[in-house]
Formats: C-alpha cells, sequence, structure tokens
C-alpha cells in the first residue's frame, strides 16, 4: 500500500510554463485590471488584487486547480503568493476572464461551473476583440449559490457589487470607474501622462514664484 504523502511534502504548481496571455491584448486588459485593482485598493490592508497564477482548490490534491486572469480577495493579507490555496486563505470575490474564441468552453464551461461551486461572487467575461461573445462583456453573479447574469446598463456598462465599480468597454479595453463618483481608474499611461502634466505645472508654478521674488527683491532695491 502506497502512503498518503503529508501535507508539507505536497508541492502545489505555481506556473503551467505557459504564456500569461493569448495575445498582447489579452495581456494589456490583464494588467489594466489588476493594476488598477491594486491601486484603488492599496490603501485597504485586507483586499489582495492578483492574476494568471493557479487557484489550488483541493487540499492534498496538486492538480486541482485553475488559473484566473484577474481575481481579487477580501479578508487576505497583501503578499506576493505564489499561488492562492484556497484552505488557506477566503474565497475571492471577484474574478475576470479575458476570452476569446479559443478559450470560450473553458471559460463559459468548467470556469463558470467551478467558481460558482467555490462560491466566488462575481465572474466577469470580457472579449476585446469581440470574437464571439454578444456583449462583448458580460457577468454573473451569485444568488442563492447559482449564477444569474449581471444586467447590463443601456450603455452596456456592467456594475459590480463587490468592488463598487463600473465595468464599461472603452475601445478594446475595459475602463473601471468608481459608482459613486464616477471617477475613472486611469490605465498606466494615463497616470503617467496625469503625473507628467501635475509636475510640469509645479515647476511652471516654482518659476512663476521664483520671478515674483526676483521682481519683489529688484523693487526694494530701486
Amino acid at each position: 500500500m502506497n502512503a498518503i504523502p503529508l501535507e508539507q511534502e505536497i508541492e502545489y504548481p505555481t506556473s503551467d510554463g505557459q504564456p500569461m496571455a493569448e495575445t498582447s491584448l489579452h495581456l494589456r486588459v490583464m494588467l489594466d485590471c489588476i493594476v488598477g485593482l491594486r491601486r484603488r485598493y492599496a490603501g485597504t490592508p485586507d483586499v489582495w488584487v492578483g492574476g494568471n497564477l493557479f487557484l489550488c482548490y483541493e487540499k492534498g490534491n496538486p492538480k486541482a486547480k485553475v488559473a484566473p486572469d484577474v481575481l481579487l480577495a477580501k479578508g487576505v493579507s497583501k503578499w506576493e503568493r505564489p499561488n492562492y490555496l484556497l484552505w488557506q486563505e477566503t474565497v475571492p470575490s471577484f474574478v475576470v476572464e479575458v476570452t476569446s474564441r479559443k478559450t470560450r468552453r473553458v471559460d463559459q464551461g468548467k470556469k463558470k461551473t467551478l467558481y460558482e461551486r467555490l462560491g466566488i461572487e462575481e465572474y466577469i467575461l470580457f472579449d476585446p476583440y469581440g470574437e464571439y461573445l454578444k456583449p462583448s462583456l458580460q457577468g454573473y453573479r451569485l444568488s442563492r449559490g447559482r449564477y444569474q447574469p449581471i444586467p447590463l446598463a443601456e450603455d452596456g456598462s456592467l456594475l459590480s457589487r463587490t468592488t463598487n465599480l463600473r465595468l464599461l468597454r472603452e475601445g478594446e479595453r475595459l475602463r473601471l470607474a468608481d459608482i459613486a463618483t464616477g471617477e475613472r481608474v486611469l490605465w498606466s499611461e494615463e497616470l503617467d501622462a496625469a503625473l507628467l502634466k501635475e509636475a510640469a505645472a509645479r515647476r511652471q508654478a516654482e518659476e512663476r514664484l521664483r520671478a515674483l521674488e526676483a521682481e519683489l527683491a529688484r523693487l526694494r532695491k530701486t
């Protein structure tokens, strides 16, 4: 009879050796979401955001794994996890899959069924190329243990209760915005541009102040 390995001897996977995303656009959308959500929850110590890592959902069974593109979990500490072990953590509240025609069967079948069974409150699908999903942004929310479609607003946006964000297709990308204020979660290049603009405005203000001080000093001498 084969001995059952001890828990500490079981190695749970951290990588499958596959590319992070199917295309550069899929990767861009994933990073938009991960970076944007991390920035939004930077000051909240018990909310963790990650993506493209294995969520292992059966203790003692390293083959029981799934890799969400984006996940958000509440009630957990912030640290760079190599994987997400469900029996040591809380069930994630929010998952996004950046889907495509190639992954549709898994995203709409196996993953949807699994996420529902695990109790993930909201499951979002976004098809950036519009290859098959009509409309290209769709979501599901748990109701009495079963996923029900999240109704879309007239503009095609989707409201997430778990994050208090509005999700909306913008070009080929996914925009996040605060429901209460309407403030957009900036993409990285937008944030960089805003910071550069702010720095330039600050330099101009400092230059005007120095010029004013120089003029005042000149007037005192006359």
